[in-house]
């Protein structure tokens, strides 16, 4: 697995990370994991539907400004 981007937040209890696993099947390629040792596995395409969502400020109520 390779580490992709670390979210750090404001808190002390750890960072949800984005990895990419190249060795695992098509459909759970990608992985993220969070603060409290759970994870996600989806395919690439999957993960391209959400980062086009957040391009396209689909996602942007969503996010806490600070």
């Amino acid at each position: 697995m390779r580490s992709i981007a670390r979210f750090c937040g404001q808190c002390s209890c750890g960072c949800p990370e984005l990895f990419v696993d190249h060795a695992a099947p098509e459909d759970r390629q990608v992985i993220i994991t969070d603060d409290f040792g759970q994870r996600v596995e989806m395919s690439r395409d999957q993960f391209s539907s959400i980062v086009e969502a957040a391009k396209s400020g689909a996602l942007d109520n969503l996010a806490l400004v600070h």
